[in-house]
């Protein structure tokens, strides 16, 4: 009876082991999914604002270009 529950202490050790290291890895991909969520959300800005500002900067064949 003693060697059952020295190893079911021991499953419980090594379960609670694995339990910690899993929790931590599930901590660390949120914050990498929350900062790679943040960046998409910049460079969509960024895109959006250069396809904004591109229409004024368009030369149309009856206009000269500046440094005419």
């Amino acid at each position: 009876m003693e060697n059952l529950v020295k190893k079911l202490e021991e499953q419980i050790s090594f379960l609670q082991q694995e339990i910690s290291q899993m929790s931590e890895e599930l901590y660390s991909q949120q914050k990498e999914i929350k900062t790679l969520k943040q960046e998409i959300l910049n460079l969509n800005k960024r895109i959006n604002e250069l396809n904004d500002g591109s229409d004024a900067n368009i030369i149309t064949d009856n206009q000269k270009p500046p440094h005419y």
